[in-house]
Parts: C-alpha cells; sequence; structure tokens
C-alpha cells in the first residue's frame, strides 16, 4: 500500500466495506487498519460506525466465525479460544455467545482424538516424561487442565 496516498471518508467507507466483506474482522482489525491508511480518529469513528451500521462489521458474529473455524480446523481448546478473542477485544458477552455454538460432545470428541494422536506421536519410553509431552501439547492447544489429565489418566497407564 502506499504511504503517502490520503482517502476520503467516502474511499475508505468503500474500502473497508471489501475489507469486511472478503472475510469476518473485529473491530481491532478494522481500526488499525484505518490507522494505516492514515485516517484521523473523527474519520475512523465514522468509518466504523457506517460498517457497524451496514452490518459489513459485527463483534458477536466475528466471535462465532472465528470460534468454530479455530476450534474445526486448528483443534484449539476453550482456554486458547478466550485468550485469542481478549486479545482482539473481543467483549466478554460476545465471546461467550461464541462458546456457546460449540457441541459439547464435538469438543470431548476432539479432544479424545487429539489426545490418541498426540500419544501415538510421542515417542517418549517413560510413562510420566510421554504423559507431560502430551499434556504440555494440549495446554498449548488450549484446552482445560482437568480435561486434559482425565483423559491421559484414562489412555496412559
Amino acid at each position: 500500500m502506499d504511504t503517502h496516498k490520503t482517502y476520503t471518508v467516502e474511499e475508505a467507507k468503500r474500502r473497508l466495506e471489501s475489507y469486511c466483506a472478503y472475510q469476518e474482522r473485529c473491530h481491532k482489525e478494522v481500526r488499525n487498519k484505518l490507522w494505516e491508511m492514515r485516517m484521523i480518529p473523527e474519520a475512523i469513528d465514522v468509518v466504523l460506525v457506517h460498517l457497524i451500521e451496514h452490518n459489513f462489521l459485527n463483534e458477536e458474529r466475528f466471535a462465532k466465525t472465528f470460534v468454530s473455524g479455530k476450534f474445526r480446523i486448528k483443534k484449539w481448546g476453550k482456554i486458547r479460544l478466550v485468550r485469542e478473542l481478549k486479545s482482539r477485544d473481543i467483549s466478554k458477552y460476545s465471546i461467550d455467545v461464541a462458546l456457546k455454538e460449540i457441541d459439547l460432545d464435538d469438543y470431548y470428541q476432539t479432544l479424545d482424538a487429539l489426545t490418541l494422536k498426540r500419544i501415538d506421536q510421542v515417542k517418549e519410553k517413560d510413562k510420566y516424561k510421554k504423559k507431560k509431552k502430551v499434556a504440555d501439547y494440549l495446554f498449548y492447544r488450549g484446552w482445560e487442565s482437568h480435561l486434559v489429565y482425565e483423559k491421559l489418566n484414562e489412555y496412559i497407564k
């Protein structure tokens, strides 16, 4: 992007409409994009309000899309999902709504499959070291510790 180009509010609205239409965005991403476009704070607010009013920008919808995608594709647990959403300044309300979208059976089945897959991958003879390696992997992915230990005790004896 040319750093010296200036944009009118109308041009910025159009650019950001397509930016938001391409994929769900959070308010923070859009605000940063407008800063990069060298927009003044008053103009940023005008563009943000426009995008929200015309449903290009919707925090709750972003949170739901983010959660379902990261859970399905990256197999993230709820702790990681919450941390990532908070880092994007998503409200607690929107985070809670998004997490409710995860089917609990799917959640437990995913943890189960992920645990078994990782146990298979970790080539460690000592069962305590193996448990630790698998646990660390699952914690990094944001799975709750009580669920992780439950699964490990079930599979590594």
